[in-house]
C-alpha cells in the first residue's frame, strides 16, 4: 500500500474511534441536564431524589465518557499536520479558524463547567450548580458546531478565494470571510443532524441501561414477594427510578427522530446540488435516470461496485423514491455515475498532479459499494431505536398506580442490543459524507471551483512504512482505551443506584446523597 491509502486508512480508523464518545458527549450532557433540572425544580420530596440519583448515576458515565473522548480527539489535528501536510499547507488559513474556535472556546468553556459540577455538588448553590451542568451542554453542542463548519468547508467552500501568488485558499472579505464559512448553508444543514444524531445516541443509551435495570429491579421485586422488605424497595426502584428514565428516554428518541428525518431530507436536496456524485453515488446509479428509484437490495461485490457500476444489479427497488430524496419531485432527473465522470473529467482535466509531480489518470467516482452500503446501514440501524422506543412505551404503559414495568429478558437484551446501534448509524453517516466526496479532500463549489483540493494532493509525502509505523502504534494504543473505556463504563452501568434504606420504626424509605466515584 501507498503512503496515501494507509494515511487515509489511519484518519478513518482514529476519526471512527473517536466519533463514538462524541455523539454520546454531546447528547448525554444534555439529558443529564434536563434530569437535574427536573430534580431541582421538583416539589415532590420522593420525585426529586430519584431524579437527582439518576443525573448522578449518568452523569458518572458521562464524566468518562468525555474524558476519553479528550484523549483520542487530540490526535485527529496532530494528523493534519503530519500526515495532511499539503491540506493543511492549501486550506489551514480556513480550516484552522473554525478549529481554532472549537479549541479556545467551546471545549475550554465545557470542560471548565464540567469541573465545577464534577466537585460542586452540595458546595455549590443547588441552582448555580444546575447553571453548570447546562453551560457544559452549550458548550458541547457548540464544539458540535465548529467542527460541523469546518467540515462543511470542505464539502462546500465559502468565504475563501485561492491567492495566485502563494497557491493557496485564504479567508476573502469580499466573500464574507469567516461570518461565511460559519454560516454556511451546508453548515446550516448539517449541525442539526448531527446533534439529532447524537441526541439519538444518548437516548437509546440512557433507555437501554433503564429498561435493563428495570427489568432486574422487578424480577428481583418478584422472587423476593412484594410483600417482603427486600421486595418492595426493588419494587419502588423499578417503578420510581428507572420506569420514568426509560420513558423519558423513549420522548428524547422520539424528538430526535423528528430532527433527524426534517434535517435528513434538507441535507438530501443540498447535496443533489452541492455534490451530485454523492448522490448518484449513494443509489450507484450508473446512467442518468429521470425518476430514478431507490434499491433496498443490490447484488454486486465490492470490486464491481468500485470499478464499473454497470455490473451492480439492483434487484428489489422502490420506483421514484431517489428523485423524490433529492427534489421533492417524482419526476426529476438525476445524472449517473458515469456521465458525471465523464462531465468532471473535461472540466477539471484528465489527469492531475500528484504531491510527487507526477502526472496520473483522473477518476472523479468514489468507492460506490463504500457509499451505497454506508446510507443504508445510517438509516437501517437507526431503526432499532424505532423498535426500542415503541417496545419501551408498550411495556411501561399505565399511569399512578396502575403505571407498569416488565420482568421480560428479552426486553431487556434487546434494550441492551439497541444501544451501540445509533453509535454505527452515526458512523456509517460519516462515513458516507466522507467517502461519497472522494476523490476529493476539498470538493469545489459548483458556483466557483477555484477552491479545490484532490485527497492524493493533500497528503505528506512521508515513505508508507513511516505512516504504517504510526497507525500500528495508534491501532494498540486506541486498542487499549477501548477496553479501558468498556470497562469503565460496564462499570458504571452495572452498578446501578444504592436500593432507599428502610427506617425500622419509622418504615420510611432513607435515601442517602449519592457522591461520585473519583
Amino acid at each position: 500500500m501507498e503512503a496515501l491509502d494507509i494515511a487515509r486508512w489511519q484518519f478513518g480508523i482514529t476519526t471512527v474511534y473517536h466519533f463514538i464518545f462524541v455523539p454520546l458527549t454531546i447528547g448525554l450532557s444534555l439529558l443529564v441536564a434536563i434530569m437535574q433540572t427536573t430534580a431541582v425544580f421538583s416539589k415532590d420530596p420522593g420525585r426529586k431524589d430519584a431524579w437527582t440519583r439518576m443525573t448522578k448515576f449518568f452523569g458518572s458515565m458521562l464524566i468518562v465518557n468525555f474524558g476519553i473522548g479528550i484523549a483520542t480527539g487530540i490526535v485527529q489535528e496532530f494528523q493534519f499536520g503530519m500526515n495532511w501536510s499539503e491540506y493543511a499547507r492549501y486550506i489551514g488559513d480556513v480550516f484552522g479558524a473554525p478549529l481554532a474556535l472549537e479549541g479556545l472556546a467551546a471545549f475550554f468553556l465545557e470542560s471548565v463547567f464540567l469541573g465545577l459540577w464534577i466537585f460542586g455538588w452540595g458546595k455549590l448553590p443547588e441552582k448555580i450548580h444546575l447553571l453548570t451542568i447546562w453551560v457544559v451542554a452549550a458548550g458541547t453542542t457548540a464544539s458540535a458546531y465548529f467542527i460541523v463548519a469546518a467540515n462543511s468547508f470542505m464539502q462546500h467552500p465559502v468565504g475563501a478565494s485561492l491567492n495566485p501568488e502563494t497557491g493557496r485558499a485564504e479567508l476573502d472579505p469580499s466573500e464574507g470571510s469567516l461570518l461565511a464559512v460559519l454560516t454556511n448553508v451546508t453548515t446550516l444543514a448539517a449541525f442539526p443532524h448531527v446533534v439529532s444524531g447524537a441526541w439519538l445516541v444518548a437516548a437509546a443509551f440512557v433507555t437501554g441501561i433503564a429498561s435493563w435495570h428495570m427489568v432486574r429491579h422487578h424480577r428481583r421485586a418478584r422472587e423476593a414477594g412484594l410483600e417482603s422488605t427486600e421486595g418492595a424497595d426493588h419494587h419502588h426502584a423499578a417503578k420510581n427510578l428507572f420506569r420514568p428514565v426509560v420513558r423519558f428516554g423513549v420522548v428524547a428518541m422520539f424528538a430526535s427522530a423528528v430532527v433527524l428525518v426534517i434535517s435528513g431530507d434538507f441535507q438530501a436536496q443540498i447535496m443533489f446540488k452541492q455534490q451530485p456524485m454523492k448522490m448518484a453515488s449513494a443509489e450507484a446509479l450508473c446512467e442518468t435516470e429521470t425518476g430514478a428509484s431507490f434499491s433496498i437490495l443490490t447484488v454486486g461485490g465490492p470490486d464491481a461496485f468500485a470499478t464499473e457500476c454497470d455490473e451492480v444489479t439492483h434487484l428489489i427497488e422502490v420506483p421514484y423514491v431517489t428523485s423524490f430524496l433529492a427534489t421533492h419531485t417524482f419526476d426529476a432527473e438525476l445524472q449517473g455515475v458515469d456521465d458525471l465522470n465523464a462531465q468532471y473529467k473535461e472540466q477539471f482535466g484528465e489527469t492531475v498532479t500528484d504531491i510527487h509531480g507526477d502526472e496520473v489518470a483522473a477518476d472523479y467516482r468514489p468507492n460506490l459499494f463504500v457509499t451505497y452500503w454506508s446510507f443504508r446501514l445510517m438509516m437501517g440501524l437507526a431503526a432499532f431505536s424505532g423498535i426500542l422506543a415503541l417496545s419501551a412505551l408498550w411495556v411501561t404503559r399505565g399511569k399512578g398506580e396502575n403505571a407498569r414495568t416488565t420482568g421480560s429478558k428479552l426486553f431487556q437484551w434487546f434494550a441492551v442490543l439497541s444501544i451501540p446501534m445509533p453509535f454505527f448509524a452515526n458512523s456509517a453517516g460519516w462515513v458516507f459524507t466522507e467517502m461519497g466526496r472522494q476523490p476529493w479532500v476539498v470538493h469545489p463549489n459548483p458556483d466557483d471551483p477555484t477552491v479545490r483540493l484532490m485527497t492524493m494532493q493533500g497528503v505528506s509525502s512521508h515513505p508508507a512504512w513511516m505512516v504504517a509505523t504510526s497507525l500500528g502504534a495508534f491501532t494498540l494504543v486506541y486498542g487499549v482505551l477501548a477496553v479501558v473505556w468498556f470497562l469503565m463504563m460496564r462499570k458504571a452501568a452495572l452498578r446501578g443506584v444504592p436500593l432507599p434504606q428502610r427506617d425500622p420504626e419509622t418504615d420510611e424509605l432513607d435515601t442517602p446523597t449519592l457522591s461520585f466515584d473519583y
